[in-house]
């Protein structure tokens, strides 16, 4: 009976232990998610920007075709889309609600080229040279970009990146302190087995093996167990919200994953070693003040 109970009372340690990891491991794996998704972020917002190559009224069918075939194999160029005028007019009259050229009684727009770019080309210093290339070209009117979103973008892609990696090295800290209390105390109530397998001679790596050992698995469940949650936390966010498919990408989540695992492993195995000895050190009259 006295036996039962103490394996009860393990069982719960152990339990009391993967909870407490499973938690401070979910924090470190929404951050992974984050800096990893951050990158793709980036580049989406970046490809979303535009570049508007304003046409003369004197180009031809040729200069138009020519133009727009060089600007299309160009690696700046994700997508070039036309837009004549009798399109522009409309866009502007469905976004004004009225038609200019009813009181103007001409169409004072200008037919265009659009052209959605390749995320790394996505900054001024790129885009003044682009711009450049295709003023030159015969029929071109104007080039034109929105210079100010793309600043603010990329000044504040450069901000979440920096604060994620400050979040990251916090939790980090606070991680390693967490876990290492845990295990601690699971550690702390067979502080005196310890003593005792040290008095007959057994050699602190045998002492340290099993110890060791049962902290590996609280860091192998406590991850699992959380990349469970992850998985699953964004199976049901997608119901509500479809743009979170990104963060599901094997090529997201399986890092995430793996980083998840990993830390879990390492901080519950060096915690582990780090407490073991911390006892193994003290003498008899030490372990009855710790």
């Amino acid at each position: 009976m006295v036996k039962q109970k103490k394996k009860r009372k393990i069982d719960l340690l152990f339990i009391t232990a993967c909870i407490s990891t499973s938690l401070v491991l979910l924090l470190i794996g929404i951050v992974a998610l984050l800096l990893l998704t951050a990158n793709d972020l980036s580049r989406h917002l970046k490809q979303e920007m535009t570049v508007e190559v304003i046409l003369k009224e004197s180009i031809t069918d040729t200069q138009l075709s020519t133009l727009r075939r060089g600007i299309e194999a160009s690696p700046y160029c994700a997508v070039c889309s036309y837009i004549s005028k009798e399109d522009a007019l409309k866009d502007m009259t469905k976004a004004m609600g009225t038609d200019p050229s009813q009181f103007l009684e001409y169409n004072p727009f200008y037919a265009s080229l659009n052209i959605r770019l390749e995320a790394d080309y996505a900054c001024n210093d790129s885009l003044k040279v682009i711009e450049k290339k295709i003023a030159a070209q015969e029929g071109v009117r104007e080039v034109t970009w929105q210079k100010d979103l793309l600043d603010i973008i990329n000044s504040n892609i450069r901000k979440v990146a920096g604060l994620l990696l400050i979040l990251a090295m916090i939790l980090s800290l606070v991680s390693f302190t967490l876990i290492n209390n845990t295990i601690k105390l699971t550690i702390y109530a067979q502080r005196f087995v310890l003593y005792s397998m040290k008095l007959v001679g057994a050699k602190w790596s045998f002492i340290r093996k099993p110890f060791i050992s049962r902290n590996l698995w609280i860091g192998f469940t406590s991850a699992v167990l959380t990349c469970i949650i992850i998985w699953y936390g964004l199976k049901i966010g997608l119901k509500y919200e479809p743009w979170l498919v990104m963060l599901a990408e094997p090529r997201i989540i399986i890092p995430v994953f793996a980083v998840v695992m990993f830390i879990g492993l390492l901080i519950t195995g060096v915690c582990a070693l780090h407490s073991v000895n911390r006892f193994l050190r003290m003498k008899s009259g030490e372990l009855h003040y710790v």
